[in-house]
């Protein structure tokens, strides 16, 4: 019976943070579309916080349950992109920007906020108190976590969205046309290059210099703001 209790506890202090980190960074992008001229997400009901909307069965359920059970020690998941027409925003290009960013810019302010929740917990009750840690460190962590890897400068990820709107319109076109490799470029470089660098004894842990360290030193300038480190 304790160790039903304990993976339940163990289940939730995961599920919770990753539920909140991608249902608000979905939503972020829909409403940054709105106000800049697309109602596409409005009008499918993706404007909304309520999590059901944006659930993706695989990515926000399966995917995050299938690692904490085999105790791979890395957690991730995602929702159901929303959807966004960039041509209906009144300014294409530069309000694409702002678009792509909002999801991570979301993020990292979840995370400071989860931060500043951490003051709270002397007062929550013995009982709830590791809990309630747990919940917010980890809350940190994946909204940091899901804010870095989401602005890598590769198309579809918000960071490609980002550079497609910075570059100049015919670099931008080419730019966009790796988006349909965009994904097997992101596996290859965060899981394909580590096993061979095991392999061939080279460091090739790309996604420890571009993912890792980078929220390691994002999560150290939150706690520092938020005055609980």
């Amino acid at each position: 019976m304790e160790s039903i209790t304990g993976f339940i506890s163990g289940l939730t202090v995961w599920a919770l943070p990753i539920l909140l980190a991608v249902t608000f960074h979905e939503a972020a992008h829909g409403y940054a579309a709105y106000y800049f001229g697309d109602d596409t997400a409005k009008k499918q009901g993706r404007l909304t916080l309520n999590p059901l909307a944006h659930i993706d069965p695989f990515g926000t359920i399966l995917m995050p349950l299938a690692l904490l059970i085999m105790q791979t020690g890395f957690l991730f998941g995602y929702a159901k992109p929303v959807p966004v027409r960039i041509a209906r925003l009144r300014k294409p290009k530069q309000h694409m920007i702002w678009v792509a960013a909002a999801g991570p810019g979301m993020n990292i302010a979840l995370a400071l906020i989860a931060a500043l929740l951490l003051h709270l917990q002397n007062i929550v009750p013995d009982v709830a108190h590791g809990w309630f840690i747990a919940n917010l460190e980890n809350t940190i962590l994946l909204n940091v976590l899901l804010a870095v890897f989401n602005m890598l400068p590769i198309p579809p990820l918000d960071g490609g969205r980002v550079m497609a709107g910075l570059l100049p319109m015919p670099y931008a076109a080419r730019y966009e046309r790796i988006e349909p490799y965009g994904i097997f470029i992101v596996l290859g470089a965060l899981i394909i290059l580590p096993v061979l660098g095991r392999a061939l004894k080279v460091d090739l842990n790309v996604g420890y210099y571009l993912i890792g360290l980078p929220t390691q030193y994002i999560t150290d300038a939150i706690m520092s703001l938020a005055g609980v480190r």
